[in-house]
């Protein structure tokens, strides 16, 4: 890792908050962000998140004058003609609501930094719906939390000390949004179809971020041609800090962007400076006694956090969804001794872990696939649904785990991001709407975090 950073000139110096803050209050857009999975909170903090994405809805959020607000879409675990689809009207509407307030909008389609996704299919659908369907696709993937770094062109993600690049690492290999290319100018190729030929792909260096002059970046961005990639490289937050400036700089002089990014951007764009890690009183406002983990992600990083928390001094209890079972005409069955052994322990006073048996099982092709993880997810919220007991804390362990606890277990309309317990790794406050109001409610990506990652967030939230 070190040689090839080693290898770049020093990040800037200067506060570039200021500036960011400067450029977005004189555009007065509000910035919405399409989130494919709930993991893309993970950067923000006091920053609203919809699961609902109606005209009003989206209208009465416009209304409150907040600078950003998260649109939960969940749209990675659809296939990608519903999750087309799924953009289309997303964009009609927000469309629609911005004009009925007379407020414009600027969107950030935040994905997985490693790379999966329904990309360009959903871009492309929100775009076009907005009304910009030459907009220029902006590409970044880095998310310093994560370590999910772009140099040269290439991403990585970082395991240990070394750099990997991420068409050699697990995700590579994702049953349904699978690559081949860690050169993000081949993975655009390969995604696409090659229909993005090469010329009109571009993008910014490292060292045009760290030395270069940003208003005459800006001026190349605007310059671009509609329908054009645009790459952005990037190892620290002061490069995303500084391709935000230029963006928004290249927007002020008519420049059509969308931007296809991970948390990071995120952050920097809103101009949000970093915040201490969350207390566990900042997060735990009741004396209940009991919490519940429901893990779902099967990624290699889960199990072994899993593994890590159970093996750990005063370990939640464990109760195992069997996925073979589930699948089986055992699976009714099934579901009610799970619901009986989580219910009986959670009122005995006991945390729970709830997870799904460790085998993955995938179907023939990846539609397939995401049926089988649609089902096992089900029997998730069923049990969640199921749970009658006051819980202290709710964390769930990956993407799609996460997404439909806290829409179909949960019924949350709208959340509040607090912060973060750990870095890249979210706490919301429940709205009064939803089945348990200020519950906190941790969304842990299945990708993040060190071995002890999720023993070190339970020992925060768990009673002294």
């Amino acid at each position: 890792m070190s040689d090839l950073l080693n290898q770049l000139p020093p990040p800037r110096r200067e506060d570039m908050l200021p500036r960011i803050r400067q450029l977005a209050e004189a555009s007065g857009a509000c910035v919405v962000v399409l989130d494919d999975d709930p993991t893309g909170t993970q950067t923000v903090y006091q920053t609203p998140v919809l699961t609902t994405w109606d005209v009003p809805s989206l209208a009465d959020q416009l209304r409150r004058g907040d600078t950003m607000f998260y649109v939960l879409t969940n749209s990675r675990a659809l296939p990608e003609r519903e999750a087309v689809e799924l953009a289309r009207v997303l964009g009609r509407n927000l469309r629609e609501a911005a004009a009925s307030v007379q407020r414009d909008v600027t969107v950030i389609s935040r994905s997985d930094s490693t790379l999966r996704g329904h990309y360009p299919a959903e871009v492309d659908a929100v775009a076009e719906a907005l009304g910009h369907p030459g907009a220029v696709h902006v590409i970044m993937p880095f998310f310093l939390q994560g370590g999910r770094l772009t140099i040269g062109d290439t991403h990585y993600v970082a395991e240990g000390d070394s750099l990997v690049p991420a068409a050699d690492t697990p995700f590579a290999q994702d049953a349904t949004f699978g690559f081949r290319h860690s050169n993000l100018r081949d993975w655009v190729v390969e995604k696409t179809g090659a229909a993005v030929e090469q010329a009109s792909l571009h993008s910014v260096s490292i060292e045009e971020l760290r030395e270069g002059d940003l208003q005459q970046l800006a001026a190349r961005i605007a310059a671009l041609p509609s329908g054009s990639v645009l790459i952005v490289n990037a190892v620290d937050i002061a490069d995303a800090r500084a391709f935000a400036i230029a963006a928004r700089l290249a927007e002020r002089s008519g420049a059509e962007l969308i931007y296809r990014t991970a948390a990071s951007f995120v952050q920097s764009y809103a101009g949000l400076e970093e915040k201490p890690l969350l207390r566990g009183d900042q997060m735990i406002a009741s004396a209940h006694s009991a919490g519940l983990i429901v893990v779902g992600s099967y990624v290699p990083k889960t199990t072994t956090q899993l593994n890590r928390l159970l093996a750990g001094e005063d370990a939640p209890q464990a109760v195992v969804l069997d996925v073979g079972r589930l699948l089986s005409d055992q699976a009714a069955e099934h579901l009610a001794e799970v619901i009986q052994r989580v219910n009986t322990r959670l009122a005995q006073g006991q945390d729970v872990v709830l997870h799904t048996s460790r085998g993955l099982v995938t179907g023939a092709d990846g539609e397939s696939s995401l049926r089988i993880g649609t089902a096992v997810s089900k029997a998730v919220v069923d049990v969640v649904r199921a749970v009658d007991v006051p819980l202290r804390f709710l964390i769930a362990k990956g993407g799609i785990t996460s997404s439909d606890v806290a829409t179909k277990g949960l019924e949350v309309k709208r959340a509040m991001v607090l912060g973060q317990i750990l870095p890249g790794i979210p706490v919301w406050s429940l709205g009064p709407e939803s089945r348990r109001p200020e519950l906190p409610y941790v969304v842990f990506p299945g990708n993040v975090g060190g071995d002890e990652a999720l023993a070190d967030a339970y020992k925060k939230l768990r009673k002294k």
